[in-house]
């Protein structure tokens, strides 16, 4: 979704926006909208919402992962006094102002859609200012605050026997590592299928490609949902691999979603497969 900002600036966003659309009906135009900000410290939304709307928030928008990105506040938007009452909060309150344009909404599921995708893109906005942000920041100030940006998952940590080159910075990593977990396993299913495509047809220079994106995923994930193991699966050219690529994912995607009964048996066909594989390579 594009934003226009009418107040504040797309390349360098505050980190907090009032998102309106305009919204035609039979009675008039409305001006609907959502406070967006995104907050500085990880939590999981899901914990703190009534059961009616975790019912009805898809699943990625509720793990600690969501907070890394932004967030609508309220979920669904809203309508409200007009633009012109929107615009004085945001200039005395300092806040982006943000333009959706004209949309089509019928129901309370569409509100909660489109906030949440206005949201998505105010994130993705504020997640490329972050990165060229701390990549021109001052070397001082990167070596005094490596803990502070490593408890944020926007960088790692380093050695206290001096300070780190600005070049080590990877703005890809930075980037990865704020989309939402969800997403990240998303991107390595497709990637499975990309890495398969590319070794059926001896495309060295794909292969070289999704081997690094899908690294550089895994990287970028918990331990807990065994990424690296998935990323060596997808990227092994006997017919076990993508069989195990398949399992892995699954198994991550059933921990994503606490589904947790379900993991010991794809635990159980992951573990016989990979002996199987063993045994045909001894």
């Amino acid at each position: 979704m594009d934003l226009r900002f009418e107040l504040g600036d797309s390349q360098q966003p505050r980190g907090h926006a009032i998102l309106f659309a305009s919204v035609r009906s039979s009675g008039g135009e409305q001006t609907l909208a959502t406070y967006c900000v995104v907050p500085p410290i990880q939590f999981a939304i899901g914990k703190y919402l009534p059961p009616l709307l975790v019912g009805q928030m898809p699943a990625e928008a509720l793990g600690e992962s969501a907070s890394e990105s932004a967030l609508p506040i309220p979920p669904m938007l809203e309508t409200t006094a007009g633009l012109d009452a929107l615009r004085q909060l945001a200039e005395h309150r300092g806040d982006d102002l943000c333009d959706l344009g004209t949309i089509l909404i019928n129901d309370d599921t569409q509100r909660l859609a489109y906030a949440a995708e206005a949201a998505a893109s105010y994130g993705s906005l504020y997640a490329r200012y972050l990165s060229r942000w701390q990549a021109e920041a001052p070397q001082s100030s990167v070596s005094t605050s490596s803990t502070s940006s490593t408890s944020f998952g926007f960088g790692s940590s380093r050695s206290s026997t001096g300070p780190s080159p600005l070049d080590d910075i990877d703005v890809d990593a930075v980037m990865v590592s704020v989309r939402p977990e969800r997403d990240r396993l998303s991107e390595m299913a497709r990637l499975v299928g990309q890495a398969r495509y590319a070794m059926d047809g001896a495309d060295a220079r794909l292969l070289a490609e999704v081997s690094a994106q899908l690294k550089r995923l895994a990287a970028s994930l918990p331990e807990k949902y065994r990424a690296d193991q998935l990323a060596e699966a997808a990227l092994r050219r006997d017919a076990t691999g993508p069989q195990l690529a398949g399992l892995y994912l699954q198994r991550a995607y059933k921990l994503l979603d606490e589904d947790y009964i379900d993991i010991p048996p794809i635990e159980q066909q992951i573990r016989e497969l990979r002996e199987q594989g063993e045994s045909a390579g001894g």
